[in-house]
């Protein structure tokens, strides 16, 4: 199998690093790289697809002016912020001002990282390519104050006016995930290919009923599912026409006419209600006549289900199980043993917890420990979608459901879970309206798709997961009672990471072994054990494992201690009293108490119009208290 790759480098640098670090590849054909070149970005990717490019490797301004181009997939080597650090320190040597420019593709918290840098960063963002010229034409007169750091494009155009500038280099680890990522694409779409055209060839000769007309509209293929199904025999109908013999069947002169394949269209017969696909015959591009292949719509939705599963199994696995979660805390020991308990039972299961408390661990293993740990696992975060999007991603639609709607349809992900457990993050975000139509799909175990006028029974175990206590929301009206009732049936309480404190120092040793490239670990001292004790772990688990992750990058543990807190203490807590000699500023303490809740709220995974509306102003209001 052809399994070539192209890669758009952004600079020579970035491609002889890809040559060394691939060199077998590279020699034997199977990566062909290119050097961004600015003026001529939109043809490049048609360029690499034409030498037999199966997937293209691109990075920033490449790779946007690439995705959409061309027909093949197109992989955004990402510029990590590792990445960008690392050529910070670089241009810090030049002692001017740093002006870095990157898409809205990349992700830099500069507020994150400030403290640790030295020198003055102007970040300019662009969201086209017309853009990127503008923003360093911005410092041409400044040119012996500022050192540009960027992508391959504004590089390019800092070096032609004569501005210092210094490319924004990708790790080894970067390079490697990419070609990976590409490979194990190709391979996908290859095998998914096939897979499509042997489904299609076994339905079309064995499993559906089967009429091929010719250019004439006369009947020249009838199988015998086709006698079955139309209770007609072969023998009375081959050669005739068909408008004359099968008469039910006069859509598929339609497509004879019109030159257009119509799939998936429900058709109502005499006896039985159908499903057709009707395609044009074309070899060699002269059409031959019309192939139409059909089947009872009963029986039908029973083999969708199947086709589906096996096309989208790979992908809908739990790969999480009860032995791979580190538990030594008697709190967390408490809620793995009742889940596992819970995992035995087929009931539906309100899993509480935190942001980053391993909610979906949790829900992964419960499905490996259950009856239906060989079927599909399909997850979805409910707040991370809008509600249209969710709706649609939830319960599939038919052609033309709506604007934008994929051609054929797209099953929803109920459907792909059929058999198997569907996992509901964040359920306490989703609207009333799509609560309601939750609990038609957990009462009556069945789905419609958008835009669809037939049912498709269910089976799914539903696991659910809540960041805030759904009591209180039913209180408040912004959660129905009768699906929270129907979610709650068992319920699990995941304790946060400052209630385990047994698990924290196990957990923070284990991520810095497994992060760590070197077989040395560094050494843990107690000073060390001691402040991540101590420390309240608002991000839970997820912030154990960056914390981890930076100390091994930068030997030192980096939490998000706030000297206010100590000063507060010092100033309230010193001997039970209040020091006279102090002055109470009450306003500080306000805005730290502000800044808390919304810090706090925001590691929740809520957004600033959710948090906005919790907290009763306006997004503007909310703005002004983050920036002050």
């Amino acid at each position: 199998m052809d399994r070539k790759i192209g890669i758009i480098a952004s600079d020579v640098e970035l491609k002889n690093s890809i040559m060394k670090l691939l060199e077998k590849e590279v020699k034997s054909g199977e990566i062909i790289i290119d050097i961004l070149d600015p003026d001529n970005i939109t043809e490049q990717g048609r360029i690499l697809k034409d030498k037999g490019a199966k997937a293209i490797i691109a990075r920033s301004g490449g790779y946007r002016h690439t995705v959409g181009k061309v027909n093949v997939p197109v992989i955004n080597l990402k510029i990590t912020t590792l990445d960008i650090l690392h050529a910070i320190k670089t241009a810090s040597k030049y002692k001017k001002d740093i002006v870095l420019i990157i898409s809205d593709l990349e992700y830099f918290d500069y507020d994150e990282w400030k403290d640790m840098i030295s020198a003055k960063i102007i970040i300019e963002r662009f969201y086209k390519k017309e853009d990127i010229e503008t923003r360093v034409k911005k410092y041409v007169e400044q040119k012996d104050s500022v050192v540009i750091v960027g992508g391959g494009i504004p590089c390019i155009y800092a070096k032609r006016l004569g501005i210092d500038n210094i490319p924004i280099g990708a790790s080894d680890e970067s390079i490697y995930d990419g070609v990976a990522y590409a490979k194990e694409l190709i391979n996908s779409l290859y095998e998914q290919n096939y897979k499509n055209e042997v489904l299609k060839t076994t339905l079309d000769g064995v499993h559906d009923a089967v009429v091929e007309i010719n250019q004439e509209g006369n009947i020249m293929l009838f199988n015998e599912r086709a006698e079955e199904l139309l209770n007609k025999h072969s023998g009375d109908v081959i050669d005739k026409k068909l408008v004359d013999v099968c008469p039910e069947l006069d859509f598929v002169m339609e497509v004879l006419e019109s030159k257009v394949n119509k799939y998936n269209e429900i058709k109502k017969l005499k006896r039985i209600t159908i499903t057709a696909n009707t395609s044009i015959l074309s070899v060699d591009g002269h059409i031959h006549g019309v192939l139409c292949s059909f089947q009872d719509i009963t029986r039908l939705q029973s083999l969708e289900k199947k086709i589906r599963y096996e096309l989208n199994k790979k992908g809908l696995v739990a790969k999480y199980r009860f032995e791979d979660i580190i538990v030594n805390d008697p709190a967390m020991k408490n809620t793995v043993a009742k889940a596992i308990k819970i995992g035995l039972s087929d009931s539906t299961v309100l899993i509480y917890g935190e942001s980053g408390t391993g909610k979906e661990m949790i829900a992964q293993s419960i499905h490996n420990i259950g009856s239906r740990k060989d079927e599909p696992f399909v997850a979805v975060n409910c707040a991370a979608l809008s509600e249209n999007l969710l709706e649609s991603e939830l319960f599939g639609y038919e052609e033309g459901a709506f604007t934008g709607a994929r051609k054929g349809g797209k099953p929803g992900l109920f459907e792909l879970a059929h058999k198997g457990t569907i996992f509901l993050d964040e359920i306490n975000s989703v609207s009333p309206n799509l609560q309601a139509k939750l609990l038609r799909v957990l009462e009556e175990k069945e789905i419609m798709r958008i835009g669809s006028d037939y049912i498709i029974p269910l089976d799914v175990r539903i696991i659910a997961a809540a960041n805030e206590e759904l009591k209180r929301m039913v209180e408040e009206r912004t959660f129905r009672s009768d699906l929270f009732y129907r979610i709650s049936i068992l319920e699990i309480n995941i304790p946060p990471l400052r209630k385990r404190k047994k698990d924290i120092i196990p957990l923070f040793k284990y991520y810095v072994k497994r992060l760590s490239e070197k077989s040395d670990v560094p050494e843990i001292n107690s000073e060390i054990e001691e402040r991540i004790m101590s420390y309240s772990w608002p991000g839970n688990v997820r912030e154990l494992k960056n914390v981890a992750q930076r100390y091994l990058i930068f030997n030192e543990i980096d939490l998000h201690e706030n000297q206010i807190i100590k000063d507060k203490k010092e100033l309230i807590h010193a001997d039970s009293k209040i020091d006279c000699d102090k002055v109470v500023d009450l306003r500080e303490i306000n805005r730290f108490v502000e800044e808390k809740i919304i810090e706090m709220l925001s590691n929740q995974g809520m957004t600033k119009t959710e948090i906005a509306k919790k907290l009763g102003i306006s997004r503007t209001a909310l703005w002004k208290k983050t920036k002050s």
